[in-house]
């Protein structure tokens, strides 16, 4: 895990993203690119895209301003990183930048208008990037790596979810494999924790049985109880359809308090 693709936008996600994506380069050594979106306006013209001019130049004028203060803060950091700028639909725009990434940091969502509904926009990331995406809160303050809870159960995008986020998980002081026991179980979460030991790292095992709770609630209390400083989930393990209208990868990126690592 070496190239970190960040997304830079003036919105009231940017400082949580920048700071976990500071934090994790420099641990792993890395490189951080910063992808800079200009959107294209969404709005009603006048017949002659006039109202759509103005917008634009309005989003371009704020984005040179974010820049310069963003690639001045970058400047007295301590990381290797460059700069791309794109004008595009937001998502669209990382997942082009995204082939050469290990990494891809967003946010889970974004309380306001009129932010960018970053649950939707990295909802659609998570689903079509081949890179794991790490979603943050927009509080933030930095993004620690000592305990790390693993959200398994078993399916294929668990796995590459526990898969991407080795190089981190190494940084881990403790990391716990939680699981709910319930009827579409697949690989056990000790042969999780046998993979996990071939990499050096040790972790527990928490089982629980999922009775009448949803898998999102599940993990968040777990999350809370074990103090994780975040959590690594497959996503959208019963398909990206069913998963938009209340699965458990958007229930927790509507509602998480900790970072996702997610991969699909």
């Amino acid at each position: 895990m070496k190239n970190i693709l960040l997304l830079v936008h003036d919105d009231h996600g940017q400082e949580a993203r920048l700071q976990a994506a500071l934090d994790i380069t420099r641990a792993v050594e890395g490189h951080l690119t910063c992808i800079d979106v200009t959107p294209y306006p969404l709005i009603a013209g006048d017949g002659f895209g006039f109202a759509e001019t103005v917008v634009l130049l309005d989003e371009r004028e704020s984005e040179a301003k974010n820049k310069s203060v963003v690639s001045d803060r970058l400047a007295r950091e301590d990381v290797s990183w460059s700069w791309v700028d794109a004008q595009a639909e937001i998502a669209n725009a990382v997942l082009d930048a995204a082939d050469l990434a290990d990494l891809i940091i967003v946010n889970c969502a974004l309380d306001g208008f009129p932010m960018p509904d970053m649950r939707d926009i990295t909802s659609r990331i998570v689903a079509r990037a081949s890179a794991p995406v790490l979603a943050v809160p927009e509080g933030l303050e930095r993004f620690e790596l000592d305990r790390a809870l693993v959200a398994w159960d078993g399916r294929p995008s668990s796995a590459a979810a526990l898969r991407a986020a080795v190089p981190l998980l190494a940084f881990a002081k403790e990391v716990e494999i939680f699981t709910a026991h319930g009827p579409d179980n697949h690989t056990t979460p000790e042969a999780a924790a046998a993979y996990l030991s071939r990499h050096g790292i040790k972790a527990a095992i928490r089982s629980t049985d999922i009775g009448r709770f949803h898998a999102d609630f599940l993990i968040a209390d777990e999350a809370k109880v074990f103090r994780a400083d975040y959590v690594v989930m497959g996503a959208y393990g019963r398909g990206r359809l069913r998963e938009t209208f209340g699965g458990t990868t958007r229930n927790l990126l509507t509602k998480s308090k900790h970072p996702l690592l997610m991969a699909h």
